[in-house]
């Protein structure tokens, strides 16, 4: 059988080896959860109708004034 000579690490190398195994499983957690992917696609459609709400009620509140500023010639007209 052949002999394996087993190397002693020092502690900067145990440091160092533990520092970028533990970078590794994070990097290779992130990419594997999606919780974060529900939340960002929540955010948008959020995002979204609060544009379009202020598009439309920007629109509707110009015609609501002239409808209004109408109104009052008619009656300011019908009760000269």
């Amino acid at each position: 059988m052949a002999s394996v000579s087993r190397r002693k690490f020092n502690f900067e190398e145990k440091t160092h080896m533990n520092e970028f195994l533990t970078k590794w499983y994070v990097k290779v957690q992130i990419f594997q959860d999606d919780c974060g992917q529900d939340l960002i696609e929540y955010a948008l459609v959020v995002a979204l109708i609060a544009l379009a709400a202020t598009a439309g009620i920007t629109t509707v509140a110009g015609k609501i004034n002239t409808a209004f500023a109408n109104i009052g010639n008619k009656l300011t007209t019908y009760t000269s």
